[in-house]
């Protein structure tokens, strides 16, 4: 029995590596698809820091980002998996939310609380193209200007690998992993066009917070389990809860 995972590549594969040294036989199925934007480094621009809520956007960019003021700056992560990302980039000073983007956009109010932060310096967000939460209009409202520069998008693939089907057919999955919405909300129309909508829906659905558990509810999925906290090792408790 395997443990079906959804996130896109290059993460999923990391996801995977670490389901095996677990113990677990592992699916790849990556529901969305990275793709980079064109991206305009302002250097003359006098940002105070960088906010970055996901690894791709770095990713993305890494290869513009050498000598680069941006560098320089302080760059808040959402968590320490895109923190490790930005210091693998070259951001010296990286400041984890370890949290969702509502605790980043708190931890930034209290660098400002703190007076390590200016309120009066732009804010620099790296995003992708379809954003779960207006960060940026949140930390608007408390005063601050933020600049958006979207680096990448997430495509969404239409079908699931025929491996996956062969595997929901001959009911060889264990559990399904969710990391983001809208790879779930992929999921779902992946599984009604491969025709194993109810053997899919009727496993464990694993997710990586409450929104994203919501969407697979509403698809009827019967045996949803969320993280305990946005990561993923909570999300791992979560998947050996459901399969032990």
């Amino acid at each position: 029995m395997a443990i079906l995972v959804t996130r896109p590549l290059p993460d999923g594969e990391t996801t995977a590596s670490a389901l095996r040294a677990k113990g677990f036989e592992v699916l790849l199925a990556p529901m969305l698809r990275f793709e980079q934007v064109a991206f305009h480094d302002d250097r003359d621009a006098p940002y105070g820091a960088v906010i970055v809520t996901s690894a791709n956007a770095l990713r993305a960019i890494e290869s513009k980002l050498q000598g680069s003021p941006l560098l320089k700056l302080p760059l808040f992560a959402v968590g320490e998996h895109t923190a490790e990302a930005a210091r693998a980039a070259g951001f010296a000073k990286v400041i984890s939310a370890d949290s969702d983007a509502a605790g980043l956009r708190e931890r930034i109010l209290a660098s400002v609380k703190a007076k390590t932060l200016k309120k009066t310096s732009p804010l620099l967000y790296l995003a992708g193209a379809d954003l779960a939460r207006d960060l940026p209009g949140e930390l608007g409202e408390r005063g601050f200007t933020v600049v958006t520069q979207t680096t990448y998008r997430m495509v969404a693939l239409p079908n699931l690998p025929a491996e996956t089907r062969e595997a929901f057919a001959a009911h060889e999955v264990e559990a399904v992993l969710h990391y983001s919405r809208r790879s779930a909300r992929a999921f779902i129309e992946a599984v009604r066009a491969a025709g194993v909508e109810i053997s899919a829906l009727s496993l464990p659905q694993c997710c990586f917070s409450a929104g994203i558990a919501t969407v697979l509810r509403d698809a009827g999925a019967a045996r949803v389990l969320v993280a305990a906290s946005p990561d993923e090792g909570a999300l791992f408790v979560a998947l050996e809860s459901a399969t032990c």
